[in-house]
């Protein structure tokens, strides 16, 4: 695989390679990428074609009084531009579309990408960074098709065929205008290097900005309950400011550059003025020199001052691809070897001297083994840290583990096609997440398999079908982002809903009735009952009251079992971890009463 960091100290290398990574993106558009090509070539002898003509037109026709020869001439340069018209409006559609598809293409690929990749890389990026990467830097590549590639080399053809044309009329002539070129060659590289300078700072801010955005917006409640609001407002104008000089910084440049590009053509043109007025007398310049080469002129200098800025755009594409594609490189997914389809289990699982750790030296479980019989539940309870939650993350494959197995069967879960294989379990997290759409979508993630029917028989099932009746619209009601309008018993019933409809074979409840009052509590009691029955079921719980019919307990301690049993024998245990922390639990319950 390729490294980055490989090439970083020949910049050159580094620029070229990307450039010509960016343009394989447009492989599977070649029809469109060649009619550009073919376009950019054939506008630059048109577009040079004009003021010879207008040249040949005062030289042979309206000095000699020929008006049909005038007429021919006129008629010609205005077909001409005609043509140019067209040409040119294909050429920008053309680039434009080119464009459009390759990052259409590209941001499928980048989140599906994201969907692979492990859970460490969401825990260490914050979620603002990916959507500048999957929406603001995709959109920056399509300028390297729309206005960057194709766009420089139109410029360059038309650059060289204006300066060959030029010559071919009169070399001296063109040779006198030129002698402001180096001030115009200096003055472009200073306004590139500055701009790029100014680009990328653009970009980095904006990324900055979109993290921040994201964090305070979907944590806006914190922010109000602290009463940080106005810190936080302080903070926001800070990067709004450094983001706002960014821009402007970019835009002096522009403000700079332009102005002392039109001195510097004014001057070449008052030079081809004084040259040629002076030489007119002697025939050596004809009038329909002097009438084409300000148009030459204008048609040169455009150019040049244009490469500068598309130069800049290009490279501000480079660096967003560059980021993309450092996206698109990293391996942080879980590799997908298996080839055994997981189809229906009994529902068998056993961990067999598992060690793992988030972070290298810190093992957060040891040598963990421990089996679960099919339709058995297993509870799960320990202070926090103990590794209860990373137990359910590396049963589902979020982390590889470093050392042991997991069975589920009597087969290494590693073995199993890893999306069948995690259809066959299912989590309800303590902390719902609901996506904006109806309570019908947020049940069956828009899977066209499940039906309305099966939702309703699912609903009942759990008890929750009355309370979504109740509903505006019921099934259909529109839920906001998260479930905001919804409180957090009915979203953990919809959660459970999600679980049934999909039919596990393993079940997993991660602090399911943590947050909820009492009076919801006996309703989703009832839900994990109906859930749970008949299936291989983990449930991780502070309130032990919830957990007395597991069939075993667990009790870990540092990522150790301490216990393991069912509740009665665990309670008999003098000076056990579970009786300590029942008997806690229960005389706080009656404290409180």
């Amino acid at each position: 695989m390729f490294r980055w960091n490989a090439v970083v100290m020949d910049k050159n290398k580094f620029d070229l390679f990307l450039l010509g990574r960016v343009l394989r993106l447009a492989k599977p558009y070649r029809k469109i990428f060649a009619a550009a090509g073919i376009l950019a070539v054939v506008l630059a002898p048109i577009a040079i074609m004009r003021p010879y003509l207008i040249k040949v037109m005062v030289d042979d026709y309206v000095f000699k009084f020929d008006v049909a020869g005038m007429t021919t001439v006129a008629m010609i340069i205005i077909g001409l531009l005609l043509l140019e018209v067209v040409l040119r409006y294909f050429f920008i559609y053309s680039t434009n579309l080119l464009g459009q598809s390759v990052i259409r293409d590209l941001r499928v690929k980048v989140f599906k990408h994201i969907l692979s990749l492990k859970l460490t890389y969401f825990d260490t990026t914050p979620i603002g960074t990916s959507t500048t990467r999957t929406i603001n830097d995709i959109e920056t590549i399509n300028t390297v098709f729309s206005q960057g590639a194709i766009t420089i080399i139109a410029d360059i053809l038309t650059l060289f065929g204006v300066l060959g044309i030029m010559l071919f009329t009169s070399w001296k002539l063109t040779l006198v205008c030129l002698t402001v070129l180096p001030l115009l060659i200096i003055a472009s590289y200073v306004f590139k290097e500055k701009v790029k300078a100014s680009y990328q700072k653009v970009r980095t801010q904006i990324s900055k900005m979109n993290a921040f955005l994201q964090e305070r917006i979907t944590g806006m409640r914190i922010l109000q309950i602290f009463n940080v609001e106005e810190k936080e407002m302080e903070n926001f104008k800070k990067i709004n400011r450094d983001y706002t000089q960014a821009n402007l910084d970019s835009i002096l440049y522009y403000a700079i550059f332009f102005p002392v590009v039109d001195i510097i053509s004014a001057a070449a043109l008052g030079l081809m003025i004084w040259w040629g007025a002076s030489h007119a007398l002697t025939g050596e310049v004809t009038p329909g020199m002097l009438v084409a080469f300000p148009i030459y002129l204008n048609m040169l200098f455009r150019p040049i001052r244009m490469l500068a800025d598309r130069f800049n755009t290009l490279q501000m594409g480079l660096v967003a691809s560059e980021r993309v594609f450092n996206l698109l490189d990293k391996q942080q997914h879980i590799k997908d070897k298996g080839s055994i389809t997981a189809n229906e289990w009994k529902g068998d699982v056993e961990f067999d001297d598992v060690t793992f750790s988030y972070t290298p030296n810190n093992d957060i479980l040891k040598n963990l083994s421990f089996k679960i019989n099919s339709g058995e539940t297993l509870a799960i309870v320990g202070s926090t840290g103990s590794g209860k939650t990373t137990i359910i993350n590396i049963l589902n494959r979020f982390y590889e583990i470093r050392k042991g197995k997991i069975l589920v069967d009597g087969v290494d879960i590693r073995e199993y096609d890893l999306q069948s294989y995690r259809s066959r379990i299912a989590v309800v997290l303590q902390d719902v997440f609901l996506f904006s759409g109806t309570v019908l979508e947020n049940i069956t993630l828009r899977d066209s398999e499940i039906t309305k029917e099966q939702v309703i028989e699912a609903s009942k099932m759990i008890g929750a079908h009355e309370f979504i009746e109740k509903l505006p619209g019921g099934y259909d009601y529109k839920v906001m982002e998260r479930g905001a309008t919804l409180s957090m018993g009915q979203r953990q019933l919809i959660s459970f809903v999600r679980a049934l409809v999909f039919n596990p074979d393993i079940l997993i409840l991660d602090e399911a009735t943590s947050s909820i009052d009492p009076e919801t509590e006996s309703v989703i009691q009832y839900a994990i009952e109906q859930l749970i029955a008949k299936r291989t079921s983990i449930i991780i719980a502070h309130r032990l009251s919830t957990i007395r019919h597991a069939d075993n307990i667990m009790v870990l301690d540092k990522g150790e079992i301490a216990e393991f049993g069912p509740h009665e024998e665990l309670l008999q245990l003098q000076d056990g971890h579970y009786r300590e922390l029942y008997e806690m639990q229960f005389a706080q319950i009656s404290v409180s009463e």
